[in-house]
């Protein structure tokens, strides 16, 4: 893939954050609203010290799969570049794992969901 080839990544939750973006790719990102069906949200504590002091949480969401398929998560789609996502993955914990999903407006986006 090419350096200035972009991908799509799907947000619900501190990668929407200014201070997350420019923390991980040294810019803010534009992007639009999109959903991921079939999946729910709830909590989890984050015990990576330099992950709560990026994102200034102490819990994140987390997205995985509903057994409701009128479920759907709302966030953010943007596009960032192959080296962006190497920097996303470094910054999720290891509860999260990033798997390409289908989102409401049938862009295919990566996002991070319950590992």
């Amino acid at each position: 893939m090419p350096l200035d080839a972009t991908v799509l990544i799907f947000s619900y939750g501190t990668l929407q954050d200014r201070a997350v973006q420019l923390a991980n790719f040294g810019r803010e990102l534009s992007g639009a609203l999109d959903s991921l069906p079939g999946y729910s949200v709830s909590l989890i504590a984050i015990r990576d010290p330099g992950v709560v002091a990026t994102s200034g949480k102490t819990h994140h969401s987390i997205a995985e799969r509903s057994a409701n398929l009128a479920d759907e998560v709302a966030g953010m789609v943007f596009k960032i570049t192959p080296t962006e996502l190497a920097a996303a993955d470094r910054y999720e914990v290891s509860e999260y794992t990033r798997v390409l999903v289908t989102l409401k407006s049938g862009l295919q986006a990566w996002a991070y969901v319950r590992a």
